[in-house]
């Protein structure tokens, strides 16, 4: 349990398949009356008049994961049962919101794939496979997974991990159109939902830990056309920059930074308000993270960590507010961004509120990005506040691990991550997923930027030995996850819900006086929005990450929500995560009051026992080598300490047969159509014995365990 306070690299892939490839599946009639979604922009901004649908990704441009309806409510959510359920064949993350158009739901669920489903029934009515190819896996740090759909006129539009937007019929799944949105030599992943504004479908993208350059692009929603482009950090001064907000960033950087990428990449939130017609985008960490190597001579490095505020017509910048000047702890400001006009000193404001991975909670005027207010939501060390009148964090000594590793609060895994939160009118309080995960950031000795691979320049083994700052026992006590309902006017929490452990669900609140949440415990729950009291939860046998949505049909309010164990912690917590007990099952559930269906029990688990463990091939050094490697390069997809948290196999279980073809295997890549490509250009043959050292080293600790309980 050393190292699981890290973000992932890499993560683990199956069978490969050509991206030029395509499967739709019809699985049920469609009615000639209903053949489209007809969404457009006056329906998304009047969303309010048809509650009954879920038409966005956060239900309104603003993002507020709030819904009117109140069927169900605090006297009767008590009542509420399992609608229908649906099966989704594939056994990896599931982070979609369902979207609802006039009867008819739009999902995604790992590897790219939409599913079409009747809203009232769970009834398939079709597919859509982009098939991705398997092997694109190891470029995508937290899993295979997709947040969802767009939807507009009469198409849904997805993202897919391999780097395309495609325009789908909605009606029966086909394709309208199909366009590469990155440099395909560079390992970009899509895994956020494209937003439609003013016909232009949005999408940006990942890759910030493998040197890619971030930027956000807008396609035509009727022909896939690409309208604009806006880069979030500069490139090589001697190409020109393209436009003058580019010039004015490159003035904060120094030393060669774009021939390590730069990063800054908008791998998920967005916003937009039609009245004044602004577009915000969150941007991403620096590539690498460490901003001595990539601006060896120190800046502010724009756009990265900061929310920017573009013309959605025509990508031209507008304003932008730095939440993480110069970050170099991964702190993005990706996370998610709320819209709403709130009562501050006497005096109604447009704001924008976001609670990024740094720690504190933003008010910022949406007008001009001018801070109002900011204090912290979780336990913070590196800084010991946001300086009013600057808006830039007050630092505190060695944050910036200059001399030596710094044990920081929050780590990487952030305060809040991509988890949806929500804002409820009625209460004026924002519903948060919080977690506490610590995380020992140090210097990477002697980093080299290895094109294409996981690039940080942190020494992810810096927390082997944390008793050098604190002691494993305290480490481990600091690790928490909560839903905290925040005050953004009088900043500070109201009540929280502490849970078994952290990386738990994205939240939608209702008219009902109701707050929903899953968590990675297996547990689908609701809370009065008030005063915090659970007062409803069912056990859905997987883990949840997923925000949930809201949806009348027929007539009767649902809940739906996405639910399958995946995603950054269990593919990377080890033992820990698997501790949770925790097993896939990819579904999507939905609830109303008197529901009656029931979800079949799982089958039982039968432990894996090691009968003989694998010879040693390698000596002390080398295992020692070999942990220090799997740390930095390995880790993050097949779990700390070689122990998988129940997504991947487990490397420990690994046979004879496969240690005696393990150079085969990890670098000449003879498991590229399983999902594992060759790592030869990345590691020596030395490197590859010493990591293989320490993986059977890893093996005969659990078989001496499994001996001293028989």
């Amino acid at each position: 349990m050393r190292r699981r306070y890290c973000l992932p690299a890499l993560a683990l892939l199956f069978a490969a398949c050509s991206p030029e490839s395509a499967d739709v599946t019809d699985v049920a009639d469609v009615a000639a009356s209903d053949d489209g979604t007809g969404v457009t922009e006056a329906r998304i901004i009047a969303a309010d008049a048809e509650p009954q649908n879920w038409l966005s990704h956060g239900r309104t441009y603003s993002e507020q994961r709030y819904s009117p309806l109140s069927d169900i409510d605090t006297s009767n959510v008590g009542e509420l049962g399992l609608a229908w359920y649906f099966d989704v064949p594939t056994d990896r993350g599931m982070e979609a919101t369902p979207i609802v158009v006039d009867g008819r739901m739009y999902v995604t669920g790992s590897w790219s794939i939409v599913y079409a489903l009747d809203a009232a029934t769970g009834e398939e009515l079709w597919r859509y496979d982009p098939q991705v190819p398997r092997q694109w896996a190891q470029y995508a740090c937290c899993d295979v997974v997709n947040r969802g759909v767009a939807a507009w006129g009469d198409s849904v539009f997805v993202g897919t991990l391999d780097g395309y937007l495609i325009s789908l019929d909605a009606a029966t799944g086909e394709v309208n159109w199909r366009v590469d949105t990155i440099n395909r030599t560079a390992p970009y992943t899509i895994t956020g939902a494209p937003r439609v504004v003013k016909g232009l479908v949005l999408i940006g993208n990942g890759g910030g830990e493998y040197g890619v350059r971030g930027y956000i692009g807008a396609y035509d929603a009727e022909s896939g056309d690409l309208a604009w482009r806006f880069h979030t950090v500069p490139g090589n001064p001697e190409d020109g920059f393209e436009n003058d907000a580019m010039a004015m960033a490159a003035e904060t950087w120094t030393g060669e930074w774009w021939t390590m990428g730069g990063g800054g990449t908008v791998w998920d939130s967005m916003a937009y308000d039609p009245e004044l017609d602004l577009l915000y985008i969150g941007v991403g960490n620096g590539s690498p993270w460490n901003r001595k190597v990539r601006s060896p001579d120190g800046g502010d490095n724009l756009f990265i960590s900061s929310i920017v505020a573009l013309r959605p017509e025509t990508g031209e910048y507008v304003w932008h507010y730095q939440t993480t000047p110069g970050d170099m702890w991964d702190f993005t400001a990706t996370q998610h961004m709320i819209l709403a006009d709130i009562e501050i000193e006497d005096e109604t404001r447009k704001v924008l509120m976001q609670a990024p991975k740094n720690g504190f909670f933003y008010v910022i005027d949406r007008t001009n990005g001018e801070l109002l207010s900011a204090e912290n939501y979780v336990t913070v060390n590196w800084a010991s506040g946001i300086d009013p009148a600057t808006g830039r964090p007050i630092e505190a000594p060695n944050a910036r691990y200059d001399q030596g590793p710094f044990m920081i609060m929050p780590g990487p895994v952030g305060g809040h991550n991509w988890q949806p939160m929500a804002y409820n009118p009625e209460t004026e309080l924002v519903y948060v997923p919080t977690h506490d995960i610590p995380f020992v950031h140090a210097d990477e000795a002697g980093f080299e930027f290895v094109e294409g691979s996981w690039n940080t320049a942190t020494d992810f083994a810096a927390g082997s030995a944390p008793e050098d700052l604190i002691t494993l026992a305290g480490l481990m006590s600091m690790v928490t996850g909560q839903l905290v309902a925040w005050d953004p006017v009088e900043q500070r929490e109201v009540w929280r819900y502490q849970h078994a452990g952290p990386w738990n669900a994205g939240v939608l609140s209702t008219g009902g006086g109701l707050v929903f949440q899953g968590s990675m415990i297996g547990e689908f729950a609701a809370y009065d929005a008030t005063s915090g009291e659970r007062l409803w939860a069912y056990p859905v046998q997987t883990g949840v990450a997923a925000a949930p949505s809201t949806y009348s049909v027929d007539g009767e309010q649902h809940v739906a929500v996405a639910v399958g164990w995946g995603t950054l912690v269990p593919l990377l917590g080890g033992e820990a995560a698997a501790a949770m007990g925790m097993t896939n099952y990819s579904r999507v559930l939905a609830f109303r009051t008197g529901g009656s269906a029931e979800l079949p029990l799982p089958p039982p688990r039968e432990p894996v026992v090691i009968e003989e463990p694998p010879e040693q091939v390698g000596t002390a050094e080398e295992i020692a080598l070999g942990q220090t490697i799997y740390a930095n390069r390995c880790w993050s997809c097949h779990g700390d300490d070689a122990a998988s948290g129940g997504v991947l196999p487990d490397l420990r279980h690994s046979t004879a047969g496969t240690h005696a073809i393990w150079d085969t295997i990890v670098l000449e890549g003879a498991y590229e159509a399983a999902g594992m490509p060759g790592f030869g250009h990345i590691f020596t043959e030395d490197e590859s014995r010493a990591v293989q050292a320490y993986v059977i080293d890893r093996t005969r600790q659990l078989y001496e365990r499994q001996n001293a309980t028989r």
